[in-house]
């Protein structure tokens, strides 16, 4: 049985969908993030990244987690690319080729994309009003830019890996999630908007949103 520690409301939403996608039993263990709470050591408090238990499952104190027969790996994107290795089809690679080419694009997700999609969804929903900046906003949009016309290029030609929906896909649609909040870093990227759109009225996608949707937000 998978074990995935974390919540839908973080990163492990990214394992989840993977995880849904592929039809794969697991088991999810709630962890809540420890910036979330008044006092992570409080004896009331609920299991969260502070607790020594989940640090001695990752040291780095950060969500998610999984196990599978005997592995333990921390890192939402590394998680997917593990278990699109491990358990192949439907969203994982067909050959060598494929792997190389699912594992560029989760990491031009991870370091062209999510830096600046995070600085927008920070900055426009998640800080309170008081400590948004709108600069910070308009300068994650302007470096959004060049990576947004290398996918709009990608996509136009359909997904970018092996021609089917993948963990690539993944990867670039939760990253790109977070910067659809300034929905003028789509303005010249139709072919990204459609993708993104279609990615996310994926069955799986809408199922786990609704869970996440159901979560506290604390």
């Amino acid at each position: 049985m998978i074990t995935l520690h974390g919540l839908h409301r973080s990163r492990a939403l990214r394992c989840i969908w993977a995880l849904e996608e592929m039809g794969l039993a697991y088991r999810l263990v709630p962890v809540m993030q420890a910036f979330r709470l008044p006092d992570p050591a409080a004896p009331d408090a609920p299991f969260n990244t502070r607790a020594p238990e989940y640090l001695a499952l990752n040291p780095a104190g950060s969500i998610p987690v999984l196990e599978e027969d005997g592995v333990v790996l921390a890192e939402s994107l590394a998680i997917n690319l593990f278990l699109a290795q491990r358990h192949g089809a439907p969203i994982g690679a067909a050959d060598a080729a494929e792997a190389a080419r699912m594992a560029q694009w989760t990491l031009f997700a991870a370091t062209e994309i999510e830096p600046r999609s995070h600085a927008i969804l920070m900055n426009r929903v998640q800080l309170p009003p008081a400590e948004r900046s709108e600069a910070k906003v308009t300068d994650a949009v302007a470096a959004l830019r060049r990576p947004f016309a290398v996918l709009e290029q990608v996509l136009a030609q359909g997904h970018p890996v092996g021609g089917r929906f993948t963990v690539a896909d993944i990867a670039l649609a939760e990253t790109g999630r977070d910067a659809q909040p300034a929905p003028e870093a789509f303005e010249a990227a139709p072919h990204l908007k459609a993708w993104l759109a279609a990615c996310q009225a994926r069955p799986a996608y809408r199922i786990i949103l609704a869970r996440r949707d159901a979560e506290p937000a604390l």
